[in-house]
């Protein structure tokens, strides 16, 4: 498994915690870290993640809420609400990173972490969502590999 996979386990760990706590994150990730005996390979990254999301949770939280016909954000499971987070969070903001990449790194986390729904949910809220920023203009639409 590579580093960023593991970071981004991580941090869908960190905010799933974060959705019962009213704790700073940086104290809840640096708890998630040390009960997890996290690698510091990992942790740059999943904490660039983790802040970022936080930062922009109001933005991302609209975003699937209009993506998500007919679900509520409340009626989500939690983690299936931190894969689309930072997946989403990952599409805007990290332009390394390719969204089909984001969209395959969260459906794989999500079926591991998630219910047997899990994957097929995320998958329908993301390629929503992808869909519309490309045609706002907001991504380039991936090549015939697809990513």
């Amino acid at each position: 498994m590579g580093r960023r996979r593991k970071s981004r386990e991580l941090a869908v760990q960190v905010l799933f915690n974060l959705e019962f706590t009213c704790d700073e994150p940086d104290c809840v990730f640096n708890l998630i870290c040390e009960l997890l005996s996290s690698r510091q390979s990992a942790k740059h990254f999943a904490r660039e993640l983790v802040l970022g999301v936080c930062e922009k949770k109001a933005d991302l939280d609209e975003l699937i809420s209009r993506a998500s016909k007919n679900w509520r954000l409340e009626r989500m499971s939690c983690i299936d609400i931190c894969m689309l987070r930072l997946a989403v969070f990952e599409m805007l903001f990290m332009e390394d990173i390719p969204a089909k990449v984001s969209i395959d790194e969260a459906l794989e986390i999500g079926k591991k972490f998630g219910n047997d729904d899990s994957g097929r949910f995320i998958n329908g809220v993301l390629d929503n969502i992808y869909n519309s920023l490309v045609k706002q203009g907001k991504l380039e639409k991936a090549g015939p590999s697809g990513i």
